[in-house]
């Protein structure tokens, strides 16, 4: 609807229209309003027809010149995002008012309806309505472009350890989603023994492998290569590698020390279980429950190898136990743990219950087993090993066995799991079978080991019932509730039904 605005005027009489004459009030062009109107289009210049991009794969579009926003359909980011299209064509105008017309979702229009008004003949004021139509064009953003090229990157980070568990693994996985440090990334591909992280920029990058060095026990090094190079503005392209190793010991591996690394630990024995892989390795002497941590750095000046991998456990069943009160340790000795207690077993295989051969042993799971338990451990006395250290010492120091962890029926505790982890969005060379129970091991080390999920984000499974049953409960360590995270889906707006309008 058009109107004119006049002037208060003391005489109430009305005139005619110069070119029709009609009878009109007064007003400064003297003419009706279907006259001006034909004289004079105050929307000209203003384009009725716009062009706004739109990303289909992250759905957001763009804000000239160079920047890419989320918004919903209908909403009042879009209505701005658009009004700018048109800001600098209606400089000379007075926008008065702006809303969306309802289109066909699929359509690819947007419709505003917007209310002008201006100053035309002799200082009358015209208001005008008209209908903008924003065409949206496919476009893809640079961050997407990225993604989907697999190529374009100016940055590698590859991490790996050479190791059969990928134990170190699962846990830097969740420490990478807790702390968003895989948000940055254009790509990730899981390879054998390791995994790359691939960016857009150096700086990412070095703040990945900064973060590596703050969580696990790891060392790196840095190479890049020329890709091309600019003689007149003397401008250099680089590619940048940086390759993280870290240390080869995972949780409940048997290591072997050296006596000189042993001796600065505070006289540890050299035969030792990892019982845990943060920012160091930890480890306990199981003849005296004696710890010690080794970082990176110490790790590096004396290395030494995991004697057995997790498939080399054997299963034992507990015939007697007599747990070791006072336990003196010798002089110079470190710390010792109190969550452990110190105890002198005699086992007998499970795969061995025909014959009466039995291991005595000590261990620091006493607080844990009694007599009836299954418990896994390392078979030195049939087991042939091949290390520097342990050839070296001597053979009547080298326990028979080394019991690592107590052991319970897999399948209940998976059936009572009502709690998940995420995992990352990454490419998978080959999926290994060995892979799903690696997976199920790091979950019950998290059920076991409290110190170790406080570093992660657990989630309630909202799919399964936590089911309460004496029967079930065999003392096998759970998760509580207050330990969960509620596992909220929060779709954005541009997300549901706005993805799809602008889809085929």
């Amino acid at each position: 609807m058009e109107y004119m605005q006049a002037p208060p005027s003391s005489s109430q009489g009305n005139i005619l229209c110069c070119t029709c004459g009609v009878p009109i009030p007064p007003n400064p062009a003297n003419m009706c309003v279907s006259c001006l109107r034909t004289q004079v289009d105050i929307s000209e210049g203003i384009p009725k027809q716009v062009s706004v991009h739109f990303c289909r794969q992250c759905e957001r579009y763009l804000q000239p010149p160079g920047t890419w926003v989320q918004c919903a359909l209908e909403s009042r980011e879009l209505l701005a995002l658009c009004l700018k299209k048109l800001k600098s064509s209606m400089a000379k105008v007075r926008l008065i008012d702006a809303g969306f017309l309802w289109t066909e979702p699929h359509s690819k229009r947007i419709k505003i309806k917007l209310t002008i008004q201006k100053e035309v003949m002799n200082g009358a004021i015209l208001q005008q309505v008209f209908v903008v139509e924003f065409v949206i064009q496919a476009q893809m953003c640079e961050d997407c472009h990225r993604v989907e090229a697999k190529d374009f990157w100016k940055a590698v980070v590859q991490v790996r350890q050479k190791t059969v568990h990928k134990k170190t693994f699962y846990y830097l996985e969740q420490l990478i989603l807790k702390h968003k440090l895989h948000q940055n990334t254009v790509r990730i591909k899981e390879i054998h023994e390791g995994i790359d992280f691939y960016y857009a920029s150096k700086q990412h990058a070095q703040k990945m492998v900064d973060f590596l060095q703050c969580t696990v026990p790891c060392r790196s090094k840095t190479s890049q290569r020329l890709i091309s190079h600019d003689v007149h503005s003397n401008t250099y392209n680089y590619k940048s590698t940086f390759s993280v190793e870290i240390v080869p010991v995972c949780k409940d591996n048997v290591v072997c020390l050296s006596p000189r690394l042993a001796q600065s630990l505070g006289n540890m024995g050299q035969v030792c279980v990892c019982i845990r892989v943060t920012s160091s390795i930890h480890l306990i002497d199981p003849n005296t429950l004696q710890i010690a941590e080794v970082d990176g750095n110490t790790y590096w000046r004396h290395p030494f190898n995991s004697l057995c991998s997790p498939r080399q456990l054997e299963e034992f069943i507990v015939m007697d136990i007599d747990i070791i009160r006072d336990q003196r340790l010798g002089a110079g000795a470190g710390l010792k743990s109190n969550k452990h207690t110190l105890a002198e077993v005699w086992v007998q295989k499970t795969s061995e219950m025909d014959s009466n051969h039995q291991y005595h042993c000590r261990t620091f799971l006493g607080h844990l087993l009694n007599i009836g338990d299954l418990v896994l451990g390392f078979d030195f006395a049939n087991a042939n090993i091949n290390d520097e250290f342990l050839n070296k010492m001597n053979p009547h120091h080298v326990p028979d066995v080394v019991l690592i962890k107590k052991s319970y029926d897999r399948m209940k505790r998976m059936k009572n799991r009502v709690w998940k982890l995420r995992e990352l969005d990454r490419e998978r060379d080959a999926t290994d079978t060995d892979d799903e129970r690696q997976y199920n091991e790091f979950l019950e080390d998290l059920e076991e080991d409290e110190m170790l999920r406080k570093n992660v984000n657990i989630f309630r499974d909202v799919s399964k019932i936590p089911v309460e049953s004496d029967t079930d409960d065999d003392g096998a360590p759970r998760i509580s509730l207050a330990e969960m995270l509620e596992d909220l889906s929060l779709d954005d707006a541009t997300g549901g039904e706005g993805a799809d309008m602008m889809t085929d």
